[in-house]
């Protein structure tokens, strides 16, 4: 019986892990597609919940309650809008620096914010550990941004303006998924996974598409570019959201945010990698310092609950 809930939690831990693996590997392909083939990212946003949505509507489109949804999906609407919100400015800060600070600062960030709501409105209560894990990300996220000079640890050819719109970005993304953390709960609770996750992907999509009015959409004309799209729409958005949404069902806090973690540093190793994008010392130490705080933030609330 023991070995059995074992393997089950080892299957969950394994799944929420390779779910944020592929989350990581999208921050690459993101930078491919703009740099290489001159997308633009509210195309690239807009394709990738194109083809999410169609994958999602494949699996629950039949069980979903559509006229319920008319009647009282409004506030399904407006979290998917935020959803297309700190995507497109995640992928804003990646076109203007590169796949790895956006990705720690946009990841890494939000349950620093989320934690620091709660303790403002009461809802946690302070303590000098909690407040020294707050402190360590924070100061994290400050060498992360300033310790590498000018322009250190973005991609090859990033202006001091591109660096200072990227990590704008990036912080506006942290800040809009923050929100999204604290509001989805209650989404899924109400209207289950499958459901709220395919409507909000919907309503992102809807969401990404009026800004074509604002920003032309680019249609996809070449094979590598078509496949790669297809890759973030139908692996990275649909295949790795189920993935998670099943392992991390029953994972406590402290596992969980061991696969939280695997997205943020797989985005920077593959980007070190593959695009060039070298962190200097200080904002490596940052990186652990911001991470590490995640890891904290994880512990603290399963020693909490």
């Amino acid at each position: 019986m023991v070995t059995s809930l074992n393997q089950a939690t080892g299957a969950r831990l394994g799944a929420a892990c390779g779910a944020a693996f592929l989350w990581g590997t999208g921050s690459l392909v993101v930078n491919l597609l703009v740099a290489r083939h001159g997308y633009h990212p509210q195309s690239i946003s807009f394709w990738r919940f194109v083809l999410g949505a169609a994958s999602l509507l494949l699996v629950f489109g039949r069980g979903m309650p559509w006229r319920r949804l008319l009647r009282e999906g409004a506030p399904l609407l407006a979290a998917g809008a935020v959803m297309a919100s700190y995507v497109l400015l995640w992928f804003i800060g990646i076109a203007r620096i590169g796949a790895a600070i956006p990705t720690l600062i946009a990841l890494c960030l939000p349950p620093v914010f989320v934690t620091a709501w709660a303790l403002a409105r009461g809802r946690r209560r302070a303590s000098l550990a909690l407040l020294a894990i707050l402190a360590a990300s924070l100061a994290g996220t400050v060498l992360l941004i300033v310790g590498g000079g000018a322009g250190g640890g973005a991609r090859p050819g990033a202006t001091l303006d591109d660096w200072i719109a990227g990590v704008a970005a990036s912080v506006g993304s942290a800040l809009l998924y923050a929100g999204f953390t604290l509001v989805s709960p209650a989404i899924s609770r109400k209207w289950g996974a499958g459901t709220a996750t395919t409507a909000l992907t919907l309503a992102a999509t809807a969401v990404m598409g009026l800004s074509g009015l604002v920003w032309p959409l680019q249609l996809p004309h070449e094979a590598t570019p078509e496949a790669w799209l297809l890759y973030l729409g139908m692996v990275t958005a649909a295949l790795a959201l189920l993935a998670f949404s099943w392992g991390a069902a029953r994972l406590s806090p402290t596992a969980l945010t061991v696969a939280t973690l695997v997205e943020p540093l797989t985005a920077v190793l593959l980007a070190a990698a593959f695009l060039g994008e070298r962190l200097q010392p200080a904002q490596w130490l940052g990186a652990l310092l911001l991470m590490g705080g995640i890891w904290g933030l994880g512990r603290d609330m399963e020693h909490a609950s």
